[in-house]
């Protein structure tokens, strides 16, 4: 009788894809749980909180703090339970770094593994398209300080944006983007502190405009502008990508990213209270979608000191390349998983000339995009409230109940489905609600403008 082949003792057998390009470059995992919380900062903080002032003009004082601090409260939840049936399947020996993978595994339907990688990559090109516009529009406000009559127009400054990103877009791997998102963090709380300071200076300067917190008139109305401020705050709580976060984590991850979203809390908690109760306190009912431009008003005077409100759309502009990158991450981990060799070096020829080709002709499509619809939030925030509810507020809560099993008489799974129900219906409604807007704004609409349509 021959000698049994000893038993495999490898926890992660998963982890050796020799075949598998996305996984062995985009998303290696050799971060710390400090990486993630980098990394989650980036995905959530980001200019958009410059929103939640307009976000509180549809819902005035007690419903704007009820709404921001239960989607936290939410949002933490979800992302919390995600990381524990990520944890799960780790301890069984199937660690996933793909959230398709983690639905398809979990729910036993191939189909969601396809509407899943729709869903994301849908999400992570709208917001990659966005940031480049967002940053484009950030040198125009630079330029047209310097040179009010200047010959250059929205989309030269978005094809500038789109060079550096192609430039950027070469690191290798989402960790190796870990101080990259460091430096996000920091300009997040550099442009939140410094638009904080500037509407307390608007608000007790002799030119503070008049504020009036009374809601729209029409019930209807009111309605529709309600549901259009919680699918911003949903949005801006949003990342869809958690799960690739936590591919970057060393194994074992297990713990690991309860620390990360500690500590991406703590910077949600300092600015998303301070920046929507700053700018809402000052401008009341006729906060703008960005709070910068109520600072700066395009007739009269700014009500803050220049230098003040430039270095802080410095500090918006530099993040936004932080942003770019890390939700193209995705976009990358699938294209490498086809077309590089996990067998070759990361740099060796074989892979370097395929992944510049890939990640230029990428960008260059997100910078076009960006350039020829200048009016992109409007149909992003249809692509969020389609895309973030599903990902961060439904299939979490579901792929807990499935892994977990919890009874259903307990409060976990009651408070499971409830979230499930109560945020599908809001999607539902902020998705009329942002199409609403798509419709009652199409007048404004010109390919290649010069002008972002709020």
């Amino acid at each position: 009788m021959g000698v049994p082949e000893p038993v495999s003792t490898d926890p992660f057998p998963e982890n050796r894809r020799e075949d598998d390009a996305g996984a062995a470059f985009v998303l290696e995992s050799k971060g710390e749980w400090w990486h993630a919380g980098f990394h989650l900062t980036t995905a959530i903080v980001g200019p958009t909180v410059l929103t939640l002032p307009y976000a509180f003009r549809g819902l005035g004082w007690a419903l704007g703090f009820i709404c921001l601090t239960v989607m936290g409260l939410v949002t933490f939840y979800s992302y919390y339970l995600m990381s524990l049936v990520l944890d799960h399947c780790e301890k069984s020996g199937r660690r996933h770094i793909r959230f398709r993978e983690l639905a398809a595994d979990v729910l036993g339907s191939g189909w969601m593994f396809y509407f899943v990688i729709f869903i994301q990559t849908a999400v992570n090109t709208g917001i990659s398209i966005g940031a480049i516009l967002l940053a484009g529009e950030c040198l125009q406000i630079m330029y047209s300080e310097l040179s009010p009559h200047g010959p250059l127009k929205l989309y030269h400054f978005i094809a500038m944006v789109t060079v550096i990103m192609i430039c950027l877009s070469q690191f290798p791997s989402f960790h190796s983007l870990r101080h990259i998102s460091l430096a996000s963090l920091f300009l997040s709380l550099g442009y939140t502190f410094l638009v904080v300071g500037a509407c307390i200076h608007a608000g007790t300067s002799k030119n503070a405009p008049p504020r009036d917190y009374s809601l729209e008139t029409s019930h209807l109305s009111r309605l529709f502008s309600a549901f259009t401020s919680i699918s911003i705050i949903a949005a801006i709580f949003g990342n869809g990508i958690l799960p690739e976060i936590q591919a970057t984590l060393a194994p074992p991850a297990t713990g690991k990213m309860l620390k990360g979203l500690m500590l991406c809390y703590s910077v949600i908690l300092v600015t998303f209270y301070s920046a929507s109760v700053s700018g809402y306190w000052v401008f009341a009912n006729k906060s703008n979608s960005n709070i910068l431009k109520s600072l700066m008003p395009d007739e009269g005077p700014s009500l803050a000191p220049t230098w003040v409100l430039g270095l802080a759309i410095v500090f918006i502009l530099l993040q936004l390349f932080a942003i770019g990158l890390v939700y193209s991450q995705v976009v990358y981990e699938i294209m490498e998983k086809n077309s590089a060799d996990a067998n070759k070096a990361v740099f060796s020829r074989r892979n370097l000339i395929p992944r510049i080709i890939l990640r230029t002709l990428y960008m260059t499509l997100c910078g076009f995009f960006a350039a020829m619809l200048p009016f992109f939030g409007d149909i992003n925030g249809v692509v969020g409230a389609v895309g973030f509810i599903p990902l961060d507020f439904v299939l979490p809560m579901l792929l807990y109940n499935m892994t977990f099993k919890p009874k259903k008489s307990s409060i976990t799974f009651w408070v499971n489905t409830s979230i499930m129900v109560i945020f599908s219906c809001a999607g539902l409604l902020g998705s009329f609600s942002s199409i609403r807007k798509l419709v009652l704004d199409a007048n404004k609409f010109k390919l290649f403008s010069s002008d972002v349509v709020d």
